[in-house]
């Protein structure tokens, strides 16, 4: 052999291997050994990449396991890991010879038991109550009574059935039915697009806009209802604007959207009592206001028409509102002719006395210093009216000049325009005065005949008189030769001797004796 080549050691004979087809075999033997696995421990790490890949680790006490999870897979995840959460993950182990790595391409994600989920829910809960979305001042009001209701359940199960059955035996309404997964890995999801899908429907659109949302569910175990405690359902129940009513599972089993939920209701059917009152109820709770409003109107009425007869019978009578003034204008009556036969002897003996004053000679002196001073006057006047005149002319004159036809014109009508106006106006308030002094005469008039005798004659009185004395009395009458009876419809004369004249209506019933007032 050359010096140039290496001769082979006695014993080596092994073959020489590339790095790709190590990385290859054992990539290979990983896969064929292991296949599909489930591994349990506590997570680690987690990176969701820009990518959607997710990268954690899985670790125990001693040792960690890479964990890959692509991006199509995170979505069927049912449970997301969290750092220190202690989960199940099944998947298939591979190996990265680009890094001479080995790791589990995981694709389902379990919690290791009912303790590590409810740990994990606590944590849930008091990272959530932190943020004050548990805060009860802001939940909503549940409407009185909504027009239309939303209903994010499953349309197959028992649940939309019991909740459409309740509503019609109370308080029929439209139901919106937005279905959804109530369990598994597309649950939360689901849950949460529905309650903001309801949100953004448009008032008043094509689809009507729910005024109350119920998300319902039947009861089940922790793993069953564990959609309903994923945060995004939590966080979208809290994002609600409508006011929303959480019945899931049994009254006994509790979840994080009951927490930020505006009511929690203890079954299905239990939030259907709560979204609607009883029909039946309001319709007696009405007819019942009903009753008693008009009994209170009826009762307000009796009062006051009671209280109208008691005032009524403290007025006093019309005929004393009068008797005063009657006797005034009686007393008037007697002293006019002497006063003016006094009035007309005072001014007689004025008259007398200026005339004893009245001389001819003074009236001569009179006469001529008017004379005198007339012709005076008369001799300034020709000279005082020419200069007048050619003073007028010159203005006359001057004022032509500046004279326009146009303004006149404009000015003629404004002034014709106002005059119409005014006459017109005046013609209006003429006849409104005059209905008005018309109205005021008729009520007078109505009031002069209430508060007349007459009046009282027509509810049956009656006036007795002997010629022009009023005779008010037994002893009266007795001394009498002749009454003269005044009824509403007529007189009525009455002799002493007992003989009666006069005409008189005949009438089939004597009318009742009734009251003045």
């Amino acid at each position: 052999m050359s010096d140039l080549i290496d001769d082979p050691r006695a014993g080596e004979n092994a073959p020489e291997f590339t790095v790709s087809e190590i990385s290859g075999a054992v990539k290979r033997s990983l896969e064929s050994e292991f296949g599909r696995i489930r591994v349990k421990g506590e997570v680690g790490r987690v990176i969701l990449a820009r990518s959607g890949h997710m990268y954690f680790d899985v670790k125990d006490d001693r040792n960690s396991l890479a964990c890959t999870t692509w991006k199509g897979q995170v979505s069927n995840l049912s449970v997301m890991p969290e750092e220190g959460m202690e989960v199940v993950v099944t998947g298939k182990m591979t190996a990265f010879g680009g890094q001479s790595k080995y790791n589990l391409n995981v694709d389902d994600v379990a919690v290791a038991g009912v303790g590590a989920l409810m740990a994990m829910l606590e944590k849930r809960k008091a990272a959530l109550a932190a943020e004050g979305l548990f805060d009860p001042a802001r939940k909503q009001a549940l409407p009185f009574l909504p027009e239309v209701i939303g209903v994010v359940t499953s349309p197959a199960g028992a649940v939309i059935r019991d909740i459409l059955h309740r509503l019609r035996d109370r308080f029929p309404r439209k139901v919106l039915v937005w279905p959804v997964a109530v369990q598994g890995s597309n649950c939360a999801s689901e849950v949460a697009q529905a309650i903001a899908g309801f949100n953004a429907l448009t008032p008043g659109g094509a689809l009507p806009r729910p005024d109350l949302i119920i998300v319902a569910r039947g009861g089940g175990s922790i793993e069953d209802l564990w959609g309903f405690n994923e945060e995004i359902v939590a966080r979208a129940a809290a994002a609600s604007e409508i006011p929303l009513i959480s019945a899931v599972g049994h009254e006994t089993d509790t979840t994080l959207i009951d927490f930020v939920s505006d009511q929690r209701a203890p079954t299905p059917s239990a939030a259907a009592e709560l979204a609607v009152p009883v029909r039946l109820d309001l319709l007696a709770e009405t007819n019942s206001l009903g009753a008693r409003s008009a009994q209170a109107l009826a009762n307000i009425m009796t009062r006051r028409k009671q209280r109208l007869a008691d005032l009524s019978r403290a007025l006093p009578r019309p005929d004393s509102l009068t008797i005063h003034a009657q006797q005034r204008l009686d007393l008037w009556e007697g002293r006019l002719p002497l006063a003016l036969r006094s009035l007309v002897q005072r001014q007689q003996l004025r008259l007398g006395a200026a005339a004893a004053l009245v001389k001819p000679s003074a009236l001569r002196r009179v006469l001529t210093h008017e004379a005198r001073q007339l012709q005076m006057l008369g001799n300034r006047l020709p000279p005082a009216l020419g200069r007048r005149a050619l003073s007028a002319r010159q203005m006359l004159s001057a004022s032509v000049s500046r004279l326009r036809p146009a303004p006149l014109a404009e000015w003629t009508v404004r002034l014709r325009r106002d005059l119409d106006d005014f006459n017109l106006r005046l013609d209006q308030n003429f006849t409104r005065q005059i209905s008005e002094r018309q109205l005021r005469l008729h009520a007078t008039d109505r009031l002069r005949e209430t508060l007349g005798y007459r009046e009282t004659l027509r509810r049956g009185y009656a006036v007795v008189r002997a010629g022009e004395v009023l005779i008010t009395g037994v002893a009266g009458a007795k001394k009498a030769k002749s009454l003269e009876i005044e009824f509403a419809d007529g007189l009525f004369f009455v002799a002493q001797g007992g003989t009666a004249s006069g005409v008189k209506t005949p009438k089939s019933k004597l009318p009742e004796q009734g009251q003045l007032f």
